[in-house]
C-alpha cells in the first residue's frame, strides 16, 4: 500500500504588494489619524465607514476582459443567480468613488451639502514595488452638494491645519492650488479644444505632469515633435507649433510672488476664454477667502504647476508638498514631496443620478505622512512598553495580577509575564524585547517583609551601556520601596521618560 502524500506546508510569507503592520506602527498611525480627525470634527465633517466592497461599476471601472478579469482592482464574480449572471464585486481602491455611491444611494436622507470624512484601507491590484503597495490607508475629507469655491477653499485651510496637528511646523509645508478651468483655458486659446484634438490634448496633458521630472526643455519637447531619453526611446510630441506651445508653457510658468500677481497673469494667458476667465476668477475667490482666514502665500499659495491628473478634476485642484530636505537611501539629499492632494469633482456622483453633484474633497496618504513625521523626529520609533511584572513564585499568581491591575486602575499599562517563569532571565529579556520602561520584581523575601523591587529598565539600560563599576553604585537602577507605593514609583519613573 502506498505511503499516503504528506500535505505541504504554507509558505509563511506575505503576499507580494502587501505588508504586515506590527505594534508601534499601528500605534501611532491611530494617533496620527486622531490628531486628523480631530480637526476634520472641529470644521464640522461626520466621520463615514462605507463597505470596503463595491460593485464594479460602482467604481468607475469596466467590466474586466477575459485575458485581465482583475485590472486595476482585485475583482471577482458572484455566484450566477438562475439566468442572471453574478454580480462583479471588488475591493475599493480609492474612497471617494465609495463616497459616491453612497450619497446617490442615501442622498434624500443625507444633508445638503454632505460633509464626510473618512479613514481606511484601499486595495490596487497594481505592480507592486519599492515603497508602492497594493494595500494602503487614506484618510479623506469630502463635501458634496456645495458649488460654491468657499467649499475648496476651506477644505485648503483644514489641509494646513491638520498637517500642523500632526507635527509639520509651519514652513516645512506649502498647500498648492491650481484650477482645471484655467487649464482649460489655455488649451482653448492653443487651439486644443474639440473632441477632434483629445489626442493632442492627452499629450499635453501628460507632459504637464512630468514638468518636476523632465524639466521645461523635456516638457517643451513633448509640446512639439517629440522628445527622445536617455536610453534612446522616442515619445511622441503634441505637434504644436512654437506660438501654441508658448501659450503652454506660459501657464506653466505663471506663478508669480503673490496669488493676485499669478492670477492677473493667468487673466492675460487665458485672453478671451469663458471657462479659463471663470477658473482664474475662481482662484482670485479662493485667495481672498483664505486671506480673511489669515493662510498667507507661507502656507496656501497659487501655483499653476500643480495638476493633479486634471483629466478628472473639474475645478480647483490642490496639492500638499512638504519643503524639508531628506535623506535617501545613498545620502543624496532631496525634498519629501507630496503628502496629499485633492480637488473638485463635479460629475463623479452623475453616473449614479445623472444630475450634476458639486464636491470637493482631499486625501492625505498616511503612510507618506508617517513617514515624514519619523523623517522629522516628531514620532517615536520604538513605543513604551508595558510595565511588566515578574513571577518568582507561581503560587502567589493572585498577588501579581492585583499588582497589574493598580496599576492599569490609573492608567498605566502592565502586564504580569505569563510565559515559563522558571528561568527569570528570560523574564527579564522579554520585557527588554518588549521595550518595557519598568519590571516589577517580588518574590518570597518581598513579600514577607511587604517590599517591592523596581528595576528602571531604560536607567538600566543607559548604564549598562557606558557607566564605570563605581558610576553603577551610585546611580542604582533598581530599588526596593514599600509594596503600598508601587504605583506612585512606577509613574514616577514613567513620567521622567515622557
Amino acid at each position: 500500500m502506498a505511503k499516503p502524500k504528506k500535505t505541504p506546508r504554507p509558505k509563511a510569507e506575505t503576499p507580494r504588494g502587501f505588508r504586515d503592520y506590527f505594534g508601534a506602527e499601528v500605534t501611532q498611525r491611530a494617533e496620527m489619524l486622531a490628531k486628523i480627525a480631530g480637526v476634520y470634527h472641529r470644521y464640522g465633517f461626520d466621520a463615514l465607514e462605507s463597505a470596503g466592497v463595491e460593485k464594479v461599476e460602482a467604481l468607475g471601472k469596466f467590466l474586466p476582459d477575459v485575458d485581465r478579469p482583475n485590472e486595476g482592482v482585485f475583482a471577482w464574480q458572484e455566484d450566477a443567480e438562475a439566468d442572471k449572471p453574478g454580480d462583479w464585486l471588488a475591493l475599493r481602491y480609492d474612497l471617494t468613488a465609495p463616497l459616491a455611491r453612497v450619497y446617490a444611494q442615501h442622498r434624500h436622507d443625507l444633508p445638503t451639502p454632505y460633509r464626510r470624512y473618512a479613514m481606511g484601507p484601499v486595495w490596487r491590484n497594481e505592480k507592486p514595488g519599492p515603497g508602492r503597495y497594493r494595500q494602503f490607508y487614506q484618510c479623506d475629507a469630502d463635501t458634496v452638494g456645495a458649488a460654491s469655491v468657499a467649499a475648496d477653499a476651506e477644505i485648503c485651510a483644514m489641509l494646513a491645519d491638520c498637517l500642523e496637528e500632526v507635527g509639520i511646523e509651519r514652513g516645512d509645508y506649502i498647500v498648492r492650488v491650481n484650477n482645471r478651468k484655467v487649464l482649460n483655458g489655455v488649451l482653448e486659446v492653443a487651439g486644443l479644444s474639440g473632441d477632434d484634438k483629445e489626442a493632442e490634448r492627452g499629450i499635453v496633458l501628460r507632459a504637464i505632469d512630468k514638468l518636476d521630472r523632465l524639466g521645461v526643455d523635456g516638457v517643451r519637447a513633448l509640446l512639439g515633435a517629440g522628445r527622445k531619453d536617455d536610453s534612446g526611446d522616442f515619445t511622441e510630441g503634441a505637434g504644436l507649433d512654437d506660438a501654441r506651445a508658448d501659450v503652454v508653457m506660459g501657464f506653466m510658468q505663471a506663478k508669480r510672488n503673490d496669488g493676485a500677481a499669478t492670477c492677473a497673469r493667468l487673466r492675460e494667458l487665458v485672453g478671451n476664454s469663458a471657462i479659463g476667465i471663470e477658473g482664474v476668477d475662481e482662484l482670485e475667490t479662493i485667495a481672498d477667502l483664505l486671506s480673511v482666514g489669515g493662510y498667507a502665500a507661507d502656507r496656501i499659495e497659487i501655483d499653476p504647476s500643480v495638476v493633479r491628473g486634471l483629466g478628472y478634476y473639474t475645478g480647483p485642484v490642490y496639492e500638499a508638498e512638504l519643503t524639508f530636505e531628506i535623506k535617501d537611501e545613498k545620502g543624496r539629499a532631496r525634498n519629501f514631496g507630496s503628502v496629499a492632494g485633492g480637488g473638485r469633482y463635479d460629475d463623479l456622483v452623475k453616473r449614479f443620478t445623472g444630475e450634476v453633484v458639486p464636491a470637493t474633497g482631499v486625501s492625505i496618504g498616511v503612510d507618506r505622512l508617517l513617514a515624514a513625521l519619523h523623517a522629522k523626529g516628531r514620532m517615536d520609533t520604538k513605543a513604551e512598553g508595558p510595565v511588566v511584572v515578574t513571577v518568582m513564585d507561581k503560587t502567589r499568581m493572585a498577588d501579581y495580577q492585583a499588582m497589574v491591575a493598580e496599576l492599569r486602575q490609573v492608567g498605566i499599562r502592565a502586564e504580569v509575564y505569563l510565559g515559563n517563569p522558571k528561568n527569570f532571565g528570560n523574564q527579564l529579556k522579554y520585557a527588554d524585547k518588549r521595550g518595557s520602561p519598568v519590571a516589577v520584581i517580588v518574590g518570597d523575601e518581598e513579600f514577607a517583609n511587604g517590599m517591592v523591587q523596581i528595576k528602571d529598565l531604560v536607567l538600566g539600560a543607559k548604564i549598562s551601556e557606558n557607566a564605570t563599576l563605581e558610576e553603577w553604585r551610585d546611580r542604582p537602577s533598581q530599588y526596593e520601596v514599600p509594596r503600598a507605593d508601587l504605583v506612585a514609583r512606577v509613574r514616577e519613573i514613567l513620567e521622567l521618560y515622557r
